[in-house]
């Protein structure tokens, strides 16, 4: 068997059985757990268990982009919170082990699901309900956690931040730019014109949406760990929230929605919430006034077509490991599109 390129077990086995101290991951076997458009996630077995490794992508790494150290970092501290995450094991910050920097967790027994859930599991609609307000609660509880209480009182900088996403994204932009797509500027220019003054500050995850978690395999409605942190920081939640909101499919969506929709969502399966009761359910847990969730939604969408943008580029690069990459391109109009129309109306779409 081939193994998997940006993991070669006959470095990392030797390498984690002396960082480890445990001579039995001396020989281990690497398998590329499917799914990551961005940082690479690998299952790691040996005589001396399973664990999983976290690396950057393999090429054409934007600058800020794909920290495993900050991955590594908001985790080991959020260990112990109401935050599920998995323990952290090892971080290695010598690129000459792998090519770039990578840690080592825990591996959870949890379910990842994405566009559907598995057979026989939250058959219900009253299950399915359950899943769709653990995950509001869960970003609720991250919300909630005092940064300086955990250690992460230097995470960021709140102040300023969404107006710094706007920047940062824009010259992600800039670093990827593609032919034929002319909304994009125009939407960044509207959203830096109009951003909203921010409620409270916390700690913030960046990319929150349901394959970013891993739902506990027998009893639906609790989250076995939150996953996938290379964006977070201190700042305003409501990005998290309209991150969210972009990312959850409904019942009746149409073609404006589902041409848009890089990642099919569970979330249109009856029981689970609509987005509209995502917001009710977390207003009432944190209190927030969200009259500026359209701002947020809309810098959602204009995020999610420069990432497509990105992966587009890494795989004409030859850059991208794995599959699963066809039609991005043709998603990041449509999302221009919604981004445009829902700061426009101010409506939620």
């Amino acid at each position: 068997m081939t193994a998997p390129a940006g993991a070669d077990p006959s470095v990392v086995g030797p390498y984690l059985a002396s960082a480890l101290g445990e001579p039995g991951w001396q020989e281990c076997t690497t398998t590329l757990i499917a799914g990551g458009k961005s940082n690479l996630t690998y299952r790691l077995d040996s005589p001396a268990g399973s664990v999983v490794l976290r690396r950057p992508p393999l090429g054409h790494v934007l600058p800020t982009a794909h920290d495993m150290v900050r991955e590594h970092r908001v985790m080991s501290a959020l260990d112990g919170t109401a935050v599920p995450v998995p323990r952290m094991l090892h971080l290695c910050t010598d690129a000459d082990v792998l090519g770039a920097p990578f840690y080592v967790m825990e591996r959870v027994e949890g379910l990842v699901c994405r566009e559907a859930l598995p057979a026989g599991y939250a058959d219900s609609p009253a299950q399915r309900r359950a899943v769709g307000e653990g995950l509001v609660s869960v970003l609720a509880d991250l919300h909630s956690v005092d940064p300086a209480s955990v250690g992460l009182g230097q995470f960021g900088r709140p102040e300023g931040y969404l107006e710094r996403q706007v920047r940062r994204w824009v010259k992600q932009w800039d670093a990827t730019r593609l032919e034929g797509v002319p909304g994009l500027d125009p939407l960044a220019a509207d959203l830096a014109a109009a951003v909203p003054v921010t409620q409270r500050s916390g700690i913030v995850h960046g990319d929150y949406r349901l394959d970013n978690t891993m739902l506990h395999p027998t009893e639906p409605g609790r989250i076995a760990a939150v996953l996938d942190w290379e964006m977070s920081t201190l700042g305003d939640p409501l990005a998290d929230l309209g991150i969210l909101l972009v990312y959850w499919s409904e019942a009746g969506d149409g073609d404006e929605r589902d041409m848009g929709a890089v990642v099919k969502s569970a979330t249109a399966l009856e029981g689970f919430p609509t987005r509209a009761e995502v917001a009710e359910l977390y207003a009432a847990r944190t209190g927030m006034d969200l009259s500026a969730l359209p701002w947020a939604v809309s810098f959602g969408f204009f995020k999610l077509a420069v990432v497509c943008a990105g992966i587009v580029a890494r795989v004409r690069g030859g850059a991208m490991v794995g599959d699963g990459f066809e039609g991005i391109e043709q998603r990041i109009a449509p999302l221009v599109e919604l981004g445009r129309a829902t700061l426009a109306d101010q409506q939620v779409r």
